[in-house]
């Protein structure tokens, strides 16, 4: 018995034995780890990075767009887009996905924060914007672009991002199409080294050094008109576009009041207009460099008696050799406009319009180019999930009298006789839109314009013909031009 006993408490010693070793080669769970957090540092929608102190947002939208009558991009959406005939896109679409990525840290200095605005389109009938970057491709692929990239640190901004020249709405006041002239618009950012200081009471004051030596940003059409032609001219191009290398980045600065009843601003800016040679050589010279410069006010009163939530948004500009800061970013920087006639003998009418900074010719300096443009919108909350609007916007461009004197050169060798040569424009803009949103972040917008080009030639012109719109050789009418468009669009906020 005694011997059974000492079997059984040995055996039960042994198994106690392989059990422990057993379980201590089997691995301990773990503490469960808070992979995300919430940072409420900066705002909803924040989640600390696992590992840092430094927070982290994510957003962006997904974008559907059906234009009628060429909608938001009108006539500069590819070369026959104003031909009004067969080849011209009375509809197309687009869709696009934007992503934003935002970072922030609190340092000793003051919060760091990164910002990226990243955006894939496509647009259907592979149309060209004003920039010259292809929408899409005829292989399906889209475009990719970059808006937004920079860094701030300590009032500091690094980077690529909206101008401190614009209104806060940029080019939108209520809506609106990318034609709404009388004032800047860099919502796809601009490059550029800023500073901004924050002077409490909502007064802040920023000065920026800013990279606008592109036609795609900030540097109109530099005409060099001696070595322009007639089928340049009948596309509202008057000349070679004779920038030279850049020397100089646009000087912005602004100060604006920003309180509960709503916010004011003024903007200034100067542009170095720097000419390439007269010639295709060094020797044959060059007009001395000069300097551009534009000034904008804007108004925007909240909180009005209409509703909750209703808004006016004013803007008024003044330019002079710098007329990106009117004729925006966006805006074609020459174009024709084409429609019927009245005038015996001749085959259609034309509305010819070319926007500059400035204009030479062999010998002579640059001759700057003057514009002034106002622009609004207002906006109106029915209910909670019904919002429309109304906008306008009005630009002049006046050229000086050697510069028209150097164009009109060129013009005398197409003039119809009697016809008067006047290169001088103005654009109206007139809208109306409502927007639908059913749920939060879910919107439906309807928008309708009517644009207007109020050309200053009279009489008519010998066009040598444009084959790529398929217009032939012949007397067309000089005359102003009108354009309807229409805009439908979902969008969906994230």
């Amino acid at each position: 018995m005694k011997l059974v006993k000492s079997f059984l408490l040995g055996s039960a010693a042994g198994l106690i034995a392989v059990g422990g070793a057993q379980a201590a080669d089997l691995p301990v769970k773990a503490k469960a780890v808070e992979y995300v957090k919430i940072c409420s540092l900066y705002g909803a929608g924040f989640y600390y990075m696992p590992g840092t102190d430094t927070c982290i947002k994510f957003g962006g939208y997904v974008r559907a767009d059906t234009s009628v009558g060429a909608g938001d991009y009108n006539f500069q959406q590819g070369a026959n887009q104003g031909a009004n005939n067969r080849l011209t896109n009375y509809w197309f679409s687009r869709a696009r996905m934007d992503f934003t990525v935002d970072t922030r840290t609190a340092t000793e200095y003051g919060v760091v924060r990164t910002y990226a605005d990243m955006v894939f389109t496509w647009t259907s009938n592979t149309l060209t914007g004003s920039n010259g970057s292809a929408q899409g491709s005829s292989d399906g692929s889209a475009q990719l672009g970059l808006f937004h990239a920079f860094v701030q640190f300590a009032g500091f901004t690094f980077g690529k991002t909206v101008s401190i020249f614009d209104a806060p709405w940029t080019g939108y006041p209520a809506g609106g199409p990318d034609t709404l002239p009388g004032g800047s618009n860099f919502t796809n950012g601009v490059n550029q080294v800023a500073y901004t200081a924050d002077f409490g009471q909502g007064i802040t004051g920023s000065v920026a050094l800013q990279d606008l030596t592109t036609a795609a940003n900030g540097q109109s059409n530099l005409w060099n008109v001696s070595s322009g032609t007639a089928a340049q001219f009948v596309t509202g191009v008057y000349g070679a576009n004779d920038w030279g290398g850049t020397r100089s980045p646009d000087i912005v600065g602004n100060v604006r009041v920003d309180q509960a009843w709503g916010l004011a601003q003024i903007s200034v800016a100067a542009h170095d207009i720097h000419s390439a040679y007269y010639g295709t050589t060094e020797v044959s010279g060059h007009p001395a460099d000069k300097w551009g410069w534009a000034v904008s006010g804007v108004l925007s009163i909240k909180n009005i008696p209409t509703g909750p939530g209703d808004v006016i948004n004013l803007q008024a500009v003044y330019t002079d050799g710098a007329s990106r800061y009117n004729f925006q970013s966006l805006f074609p920087q020459s174009f024709f406009m084409f429609s019927g006639t009245g005038l015996a003998g001749a085959y259609q009418s034309v509305g010819i319009a070319g926007v500059a900074d400035g204009v030479f010719g062999t010998g002579t300096g640059i001759d700057t180019v003057k514009t002034w443009g106002f622009r609004g919108g207002y906006t109106h909350n029915w209910t909670p999930n019904w919002a429309s609007a109304v906008y306008g916007g009005y630009g002049q461009l006046r050229y000086g009298d050697t510069g028209k004197a150097l164009i009109c050169t060129n013009f005398a060798t197409i003039a119809v006789a009697g016809s008067t040569c006047n290169p001088d424009f103005n654009f109206a803009v007139i809208g109306v839109n409502t927007v639908w949103t059913p749920v939060k972040n879910l919107a439906f917008t309807a928008d309708v314009n009517w644009s207007h080009l109020d050309q200053k030639y009279t009489g008519a012109i010998n066009s040598p013909g444009i084959a790529a719109s398929a217009k032939p050789a012949a007397v067309y009418e000089l005359k102003d031009q009108n354009s309807v468009s229409m805009l439908l669009r979902a969008q969906r906020n994230f």
